[in-house]
């Protein structure tokens, strides 16, 4: 009975003003559509000094047995990255093996790039909770734990890239970020996203090892009424999930590992993308700067500003390699290109490949979703290849 403090779902505004349900999500893809416009139109004034013509050449005249390369290179990840998902599944508790987690990680990401507001994470619970019973709370805690292994693996290479660069006497800290000149916003908001990652995760493994309580107080606090109870309850649900993983070392090295994996493999894409536009570079400043685009254009696009993070993984992608190496802008933008291109084609095709053989919709999937999610929305951006 409905006693005209709340609305029914069938009375909610229609115009996109709700916070819920169908509202609040045509509100998020008009804000990712929005967003996606904005920066694409940032990218064209940004670079319109680049003749368009020239990076088509660039692209053209990449080596096509390199860029073969790079693609068996992407494509031998996604293994690892199934693996990874089944390790964080097994040490909350629940197994999904490391051929069917390969294919909801296929499936998720897929959705990423075609469903605004990262739909992604919400097909992927449905599949889990869908085809191997695990619950939405831990389905979403999952995908919390690999979102923070990811950033804080990325933010560890970029680490890695400035001191390898510094102790080479190509740059130091400071003077990467005065030569980086259109890619200085990208370089803060990966510093923001780096910190925030390391935040939340002593965070959590201090509050994982530490009795505290607070469960039990904060239920002391809305005891007696039910629609905090039962938000609290599924939020206390997912904060244990996450810190089980917190608790047992060993599947901390074994994820980080995992994690560390995946991440050399996307790099080593990247290089060989730009190993295939003739770069010029030596190996070693290659490696280096290759690993500090791929790591600050992941970090710099976390919030879900673009669809499948167009635009902003090419800007930052391209004026560090510009800032940091003699590599031309036209060259470096062809190199973004082609590379952003690559992995999502790589990961469109498999994910093609997951959803036929499931048998799934990702629309309704994503719809089927929005009242799980509504309790256990993750937080935390997710970088896209």
């Amino acid at each position: 009975m409905n006693d005209g403090g709340e609305r029914s779902r069938s009375e909610a505004p229609a115009d996109g003003s709700g916070s819920g349900g169908l509202a609040g999500a045509l509100t998020r893809r008009r804000l990712t559509i929005a967003g996606t416009a904005l920066v694409v139109l940032g990218l064209l004034v940004a670079l319109r000094e680049i003749d368009p013509r020239t990076v088509a050449a660039e692209i053209s005249s990449a080596d096509p047995l390199v860029l073969v390369a790079a693609v068996a290179v992407y494509v031998a990840s996604w293994p690892l990255r199934g693996r990874r998902y089944g390790d964080v599944l097994a040490a909350i508790g629940h197994r999904g093996g490391t051929a069917f987690a390969t294919g909801a990680v296929f499936v998720s990401q897929t959705a990423n790039l075609v469903i605004p507001a990262r739909g992604g994470d919400a097909v992927r619970a449905y599949v889990m909770n869908t085809y191997r019973d695990v619950p939405y709370t831990a389905g979403f805690a999952s995908l919390a734990v690999e979102r923070v292994f990811d950033l804080a693996t990325i933010a560890a290479l970029a680490g890695l890239a400035t001191t390898w660069l510094a102790l080479g006497g190509a740059a130091g800290p400071l003077e990467i970020l005065a030569e980086a000149g259109g890619a200085r916003t990208a370089l803060v908001a990966a510093a923001a996203v780096s910190t925030a990652t390391v935040g939340v995760g002593f965070v959590v493994v201090t509050s994982a090892r530490a009795d505290h309580g607070l469960g039990s107080w904060l239920r002391t606090r809305v005891d007696g009424r039910s629609r905090l109870e039962g938000l609290l309850e599924t939020a206390l649900r997912f904060a244990g999930d996450v810190q089980v993983v917190a608790r047992k070392p060993r599947a901390l090295a074994t994820i980080g590992m995992g994690s560390l994996l995946v991440w050399v493999l996307d790099v080593l894409t990247a290089v060989l993308v730009l190993a295939a536009l003739g770069s010029g570079l030596a190996v070693g400043p290659l490696l280096a700067v290759g690993t500090l685009a791929v790591s600050v254009g992941n970090l710099a696009k976390v919030l879900p500003l673009s669809q499948g993070g167009v635009g902003l993984y090419e800007a930052a992608f391209t004026a560090l390699v510009v800032g940091l190496t003699p590599i031309g802008a036209s060259t470096a933008l062809a190199a973004a290109i082609v590379d952003h291109a690559l992995k999502n084609g790589v990961t469109l095709v498999g994910g093609a490949g997951s959803v036929a053989s499931l048998g799934i919709s990702l629309s309704d999937a994503a719809e089927s979703n929005t009242d799980a999610t509504r309790g256990t929305d993750t937080l935390l951006g997710e970088p896209k290849k």
